[in-house]
């Protein structure tokens, strides 16, 4: 039992040195121990789950809006991975871009770019900018591979860190528990909150730079923001929240906007 509680720790350093990647722009490590096909295999599937029990929005104009936003931040996403030779990072992508009726002011996207947004935070967005900002941030979440780190971190807290296959086979239910956890699907106060803040610090940063090479200004997630602080009143304090705080979020927002503005002022 000793010689296992001394081993132990050097395994999990092991597999996070040889599982170890960079997110694109930020540069920050992460471990990844799950392949990208087998997320977007799991993802692919859980994708056409959901669509089957939730209704699909028949306002073409918002449908219409929601593609064509997703389909220049799709190109704008592929346009910066080909100029960095990450391409290949984006291989087995099957783009989707689905407007589902809901109240629930959210969106999100699952490893191979599959998207949806609820109707409900079309009003928050107001605009197409508006929604550039809430899409981009979303796009960048599953680009910088977030839903694997964070199912990765899972697999080895709860599993011990054996292949995902195995998981699957041996432990079903808990493995799909931890890829709901991963994409925010209920919440636990503990070791991943630190690293949900800095997913969502970092996909706001990539975000910005993937609404401005679309041509959408960036300076408009700052106003977006600003209404979504306004409608979050009685929120959590910060360090009980997977989110940053709106205050902070805005002011890091703020501190990233030169950068964002080169990209945009490129187009």
């Amino acid at each position: 039992m000793k010689l296992l509680k001394v081993f132990i720790p050097i395994i999990l350093l092991a597999l996070t040195v040889y599982y170890c990647s960079t997110v694109p722009i930020t540069g920050r490590s992460q471990l990844n121990l799950i392949s990208s096909s087998e997320m977007n295999a799991m993802s692919f599937q859980q994708y056409d789950e959901f669509l089957k029990q939730n209704k699909l929005s028949s306002n073409k104009n918002d449908v219409d809006m929601v593609k064509r936003v997703g389909a220049r931040i799709q190109k704008s996403v592929e346009t910066y991975f080909a100029q960095h030779n990450l391409s290949n990072e984006l291989d087995g992508y099957q783009w989707e871009f689905n407007l589902v009726e809901s109240n629930e002011v959210n969106a999100w996207c699952m490893p191979g770019g599959k998207v949806v947004v609820y109707t409900g935070i079309l009003p928050v967005a107001k605009d197409e900018t508006g929604l550039a900002v809430v899409m981009g941030h979303e796009i960048a979440h599953a680009v910088a591979q977030h839903g694997n780190e964070r199912m990765s971190q899972g697999l080895l807290q709860q599993l011990g860190g054996v292949a995902l296959s195995v998981a699957l086979k041996d432990q079903p239910t808990t493995t799909q528990n931890i890829f709901m956890a991963a994409y925010g699907i209920g919440s636990t106060v503990g070791i991943m909150l630190p690293f949900s803040r800095t997913h969502e610090s970092e996909a706001d940063h990539l975000g910005l730079i993937f609404m401005a090479m679309a041509g959408y200004n960036p300076n408009a997630a700052v106003d977006f923001w600003t209404r979504m602080a306004a409608g979050s009143q009685g929120a959590p304090p910060e360090w009980l929240s997977t989110h940053p705080s709106n205050e902070t979020r805005i002011a890091d927002i703020k501190k990233l906007l030169p950068e964002a503005m080169q990209y945009y002022n490129q187009k």
